[in-house]
């Protein structure tokens, strides 16, 4: 019975961290303008220990992308950090952003799928979602036949594109409710 039991609050937490994380988005995209991040505020995300002179290089994780484990998504930089609990960059590198940007803040992993295929047809693995904008489910993922394959451009589709191989290092450091913060 006990192992029941878990299985039903691990279910349920699950599923009440994903209506947090939907309704969070929704409310932020209601704002007036002039209200909140959308603008130009940065998010409220804490402040990375990266020494000044480090974000200078393009691959040196941003002061403004929160504390603790957590995947970081540069908009502007189309580059993501793996950030360890002790600040430490595991890995970083650079991606094809999808056709729908997420706004900058702080999300976490909603859910994952081992392969399927992306919403423009192209078939990838080592999906790792984290929002949605206007029906568009966004997330991490990789192309299977041509890890260089960015994601159609004529196409709405909220699939950030990695090789597989950092595919495969997203896709075992970025498990369900994990943090995601999206910064510029």
């Amino acid at each position: 019975m006990a192992l029941s039991s878990s299985g039903i609050v691990a279910g349920l937490t699950a599923v009440a961290l994903t209506t947090v994380g939907y309704l969070a988005h929704q409310a932020s995209q209601t704002l007036p303008a002039g209200l909140g991040r959308h603008a130009g505020a940065a998010p409220a995300a804490g402040v990375s220990k990266a020494p000044a002179q480090a974000r200078k290089d393009p691959a040196a994780l941003p002061g403004d992308s929160g504390m603790g484990a957590r995947v970081v998504y540069s908009l502007r930089g189309d580059r993501v950090w793996l950030v360890g609990e002790d600040e430490t960059v595991t890995r970083t590198f650079a991606v094809h952003p999808s056709a729908v940007d997420p706004a900058p803040g702080n999300y976490l992993v909603t859910s994952r799928s081992n392969a399927i295929t992306g919403s423009d047809g192209v078939p990838v693995e080592h999906v790792v979602r984290f929002t949605s904008v206007n029906g568009v489910v966004i997330g991490f993922s990789a192309a299977v036949a041509d890890p260089t394959t960015a994601p159609a451009p004529n196409v709405r589709t909220g699939g950030i594109r990695e090789s597989r191989e950092d595919g495969e290092a997203m896709w075992t450091f970025a498990t369900i409710g994990r943090k995601v913060v999206v910064i510029r």
